[in-house]
């Protein structure tokens, strides 16, 4: 769309000219190198910035800090573990089933709105299951809390598009995206010191102060953005998402229990979920306001950016789901020694994020993220070495590699594909991402857990070779010990196919140039 023709409001610092026409009126001092009016308006994108990332913080840090208190909120409340671990199942659900309705909200509500409301209500949810006395009602207050912290992530990916212009954008998604490389690695060390020097009740009361802040700061930072009335919301194609998302997800859970894949339990749920998707597309691309437009995916950039994106994650989040079970059941690890552990990885995804944000802004896409996805699949290689007394030295570097690779991954990917569409497609282009990652996360959990069950079976291990209950991990011994190790190096071989198959997506797809290569303006790309 040539920038003449643009209706969006005139970002801070920009002129009347530049806005229609492209080009800054050089009677102006440039924003990018010297003035006071440079300094402020790079002040107040900091500031955002900052705001975002408090709010994706809590939201991400809440679901994993939880886990290492499970046994000590079952203790607490004489729940059975299958009845506590819904503190973590129905926050994790929640969140999934929120972010669908984060576009239309954006839409219908403004963006500043809908990110200031969505922190009051997780902070409600935070101070209630703090305060529960019963593990309904922390349950009840999870869910709660998982209202406000769905929309979260997807509203502040806005807000820091619209902010950051699509020159500056890369930086600040690599900031935007230490809290989702880091929260998940210092959430166990965190939730393990918080129960064994304060309360688990501390697991939710510090997020009190943190969330008071970001409000505070939030309502004297953020810009007021106009909702539109008109947004209606689809109801049914709500009822189709949910039901496409869960469908795959409660198919390759139910391998566990069934032993195979052709089962009704297992075939039904895969098969309802496709349809259900199918439907979901059908109707979206009848209706005048759809939860997500499916018209997105005729960007090339966006369809491929999304591939890879999805591709990874289900190689990635569920293979690093498994690594924590192999120190804690073949090392003998204890919660809090795992989360230290794992430390390197994220010390490598924030050392890489700086520099994959600085490249994002002038590397082509098609460039960047085959190099991070080549790491990722060099550690993966290294993780199919682990065996029962690995050297620690060895799986923390190959860890940092790993860590290095999805940043070097994930930053220019959610970049490109927000900065290759019109203005107007960004908070529904947010919600869409936002989903992808949800989901390949899940679909990766539920994937290469059923492949580990099944190569531990397949050793005479059983399903109960790793603990009942699944949060309690009964330390495994001698041939046993064996036997699992190699069990787990199987299963993170199981994700190499995936990561090349993303991988080949990236390199035949994706862009392999700047969008405003030869003079061009980002307004113009």
């Amino acid at each position: 769309m040539n920038a003449a023709t643009r209706s969006d409001p005139q970002l801070p610092g920009e002129s009347s000219n530049e806005r229609s026409t492209g080009e800054r009126d050089p009677s102006l001092p440039s924003p990018q190198t010297t003035g006071v009016d440079s300094d402020r308006v790079d002040r107040k994108l900091v500031l955002i910035a900052i705001v975002v990332v408090l709010g994706m913080s809590l939201a991400i840090l809440d679901s994993t800090v939880v886990n290492v208190a499970l046994d000590t909120i079952a203790r607490r409340f004489r729940a059975p573990l299958p009845t506590a671990q819904w503190v973590v199942t129905g926050y994790i659900l929640t969140l999934a089933l929120v972010i669908p309705l984060t576009g239309w909200a954006a839409d219908r509500f403004g963006t500043r709105r809908l990110f200031l409301g969505a922190i009051s209500v997780f902070l409600l949810g935070s101070a209630l299951s703090g305060a529960a006395s019963s593990v309904g009602a922390l349950i009840a207050a999870r869910v709660l809390q998982a209202c406000g912290g769905g929309m979260l992530g997807t509203t502040g990916m806005t807000i820091l598009t619209h902010a950051a212009g699509p020159r500056r954008l890369g930086r600040i998604m690599a900031f935007a995206g230490l809290p989702l490389v880091i929260a998940p690695v210092l959430g166990p060390v965190l939730g393990g010191w918080t129960v064994d020097n304060l309360s688990w009740r501390w697991i939710f009361f510090i997020n009190l102060p943190v969330g008071a802040l970001a409000l505070v700061l939030g309502r004297r930072v953020l810009d007021t953005d106009p909702g539109k009335r008109e947004c209606q919301l689809d109801a049914i194609g709500f009822v189709l998402l949910v039901a496409g998302l869960l469908g795959p997800i409660l198919g390759l859970v139910s391998i566990n229990t069934t032993g195979g894949v052709l089962h009704a339990a297992v075939i039904g749920p895969l098969a309802g979920g496709a349809l259900a998707l199918a439907l979901f597309v059908r109707r979206s691309l009848r209706i005048h306001y759809p939860l997500i437009d499916p018209r997105l995916f005729e960007n090339r950039t966006f369809a491929a950016g999304s591939a890879t994106f999805f591709i990874a994650l289900v190689a990635v989040f569920g293979s690093l789901l498994v690594l924590p079970l192999y120190l804690q059941s073949v090392r003998g690890e204890t919660a809090t020694q795992t989360g230290l552990l794992l430390t390197p990885l994220g010390l490598g995804a924030a050392l890489a994020i700086p520099i994959a944000g600085s490249l994002a802004d002038r590397v082509a896409v098609g460039r960047l993220v085959p190099v991070g996805l080549t790491l990722i699949v060099v550690g993966f290689v290294g993780l199919t070495q682990l065996g029962v007394d690995t050297s620690y030295w060895y799986l923390g570097a190959d860890l940092a590699v790993v860590g290095a690779g999805i940043a070097a991954t994930m930053v220019p990917m959610i970049s490109s594909n927000m900065r290759s569409l019109r203005k107007e497609q960004v908070a529904r282009a947010s919600t869409t991402i936002n989903i992808v990652q949800q989901a390949g996360a899940a679909l990766g959990t539920a994937l290469l857990s059923s492949v580990l069950t099944h190569e531990l079976h397949t050793r005479g291990l059983g399903r109960g070779g790793l603990g009942g209950g699944g949060s309690v991990v009964r330390l495994l011994t001698g041939a046993d010990s064996e036997s699992a190790a190699r069990a787990f190096a199987t299963t993170f071989a199981f994700a190499l196919p995936l990561l090349a198959g993303a991988l080949i997506v990236a390199i035949v797809f994706l862009p392999k140039t700047v969008p405003w290569a030869g003079g061009a303006t980002p307004e113009d790309a």
